[in-house]
């Protein structure tokens, strides 16, 4: 029935102004429209609603990817305008905080300036 509908991602925030920073300037996604409820962004094609909530609790596990054809480059590029990514002590997870799975994608977890977990992946 949906499977030919597109998706609307949902991330919670409690700061609107710097989710707006962060994920416009330093994510380089375009925003769409932003109003007291949500700030609208353009994630390729998709739609993203940074959705401000009040007594905010982020959780420990990964709310929102992006599938990225070089892990490698887009990690640099990304250390290149602050974002740092998050070391688990996971065996196979290099110094840069990329983990490589037994499927063999490569994947990395950083958070956003409310501890949401967010990640990139390079599927085999």
């Amino acid at each position: 029935m949906l499977n030919s509908q597109k998706i609307v991602a949902f991330v919670p925030t409690a700061d609107a102004a710097r989710a707006r920073s962060f994920y416009a300037d330093v994510l380089g996604l375009l925003v769409i429209s932003e109003d007291p409820f949500a700030l609208v962004l353009n994630a390729n094609g998709i739609m993203l609603r940074v959705t401000s909530v009040q007594n905010f609790r982020p959780q420990q596990f990964t709310i929102l990817g992006w599938d990225v054809p070089n892990i490698d480059d887009t990690v640099s590029r990304l250390n290149d305008r602050g974002v740092r990514f998050e070391s688990y002590g996971m065996a196979g997870q290099d110094e840069r905080g990329v983990w490589k799975s037994p499927s063999g994608a490569r994947i990395a977890w950083f958070k956003d300036p409310d501890g949401n977990v967010l990640s990139l992946t390079q599927f085999p």
